[in-house]
């Protein structure tokens, strides 16, 4: 079990106050799917953001809103009764969905805005993809394995989440034709920083991705790019599956350029 409270990033609570995190929701109403499946486990969810999650992160925006996506239709049947234990969860095709902490400090880290674009490389279940656009615009997301990236869409479609767009490929690659992003978040972990990202990333842009081999400690990394200028901050130690395709392949260390720690 990871714990992130006593690192400064994530004690800095957001000074949000009550009018602005009315307006986050949002005035759109929300689709029946996922109203019904709101109204399931939520007892459960509530406890979860309330009690487990709030006591390590003080970024309520972030944590209202986990609240407002049913984590328990994002993962099979066989484990939805663990869907709101702080702990990852396996999803088939020897993948997992994320610890919610590791959700909750990612998504605080991007620091969103509601009209950034955002690319997410690792759909996975489509979880962390939804939580992102419950605070941004439209969200990109790629998954390498055809079959989950199934299953995301399907449930992200469901739930009427159509600020989405999902597609399979190489995440390594990014989205170039989508691109600039003003937030980029990386749930697979390759052992450098893939170069097409920091190239898509926007000015002022923010970059969060867990770095290192499979099998060894693996640095959470965020990226800022001020002025041209990248540079980057290793935050908490992590544990993720490792990216697959290009990364593989290039499987060398690669500098962020312009990077000062």
């Amino acid at each position: 079990m990871i714990r992130f409270a006593r690192h400064p990033s994530v004690r800095a609570a957001l000074a949000l106050g009550a009018a602005l995190l009315a307006a986050s929701v949002g005035a759109e109403e929300i689709p029946a799917a996922r109203a019904a499946a709101l109204d399931e486990r939520v007892e459960d969810r509530d406890h979860l953001i309330d009690v487990v999650l709030g006591q390590e992160l003080g970024d309520r925006r972030v944590l209202e809103a986990m609240r407002r996506v049913p984590r328990h239709r994002f993962v099979p049947e066989g484990v939805r009764a663990a869907a709101y234990e702080n702990r990852p969860l396996p999803i088939g095709e020897r993948q997992t969905i994320s610890q919610p902490l590791v959700v909750a400090l990612m998504t605080h880290l991007l620091d969103l805005g509601p009209t950034d674009r955002v690319l997410e490389i690792g759909t996975g279940s489509g979880y962390q993809a939804a939580v992102l656009a419950e605070l941004a615009g439209d969200v990109y997301s790629i998954e390498i394995l055809e079959g989950l990236a199934a299953t995301a869409a399907a449930t992200l479609s469901e739930l009427g989440w159509s600020d989405v767009h999902l597609r399979v490929g190489d995440g390594y690659l990014g989205w170039p034709e989508a691109a600039p992003f003003q937030a980029v978040i990386v749930t697979c972990a390759p052992d450098h920083v893939p170069t097409p990202l920091q190239e898509q990333l926007a000015e002022g842009g923010r970059l969060v991705i867990p770095v290192g081999s499979a099998g060894e400690v693996q640095h959470l990394v965020l990226v800022r790019k001020q002025d041209g200028v990248l540079s980057q901050e290793e935050i908490v130690d992590v544990r993720f599956v490792p990216m697959t395709g290009e990364a593989v392949d290039r499987g060398t260390e690669e500098p962020v350029t312009g990077a000062a720690r």
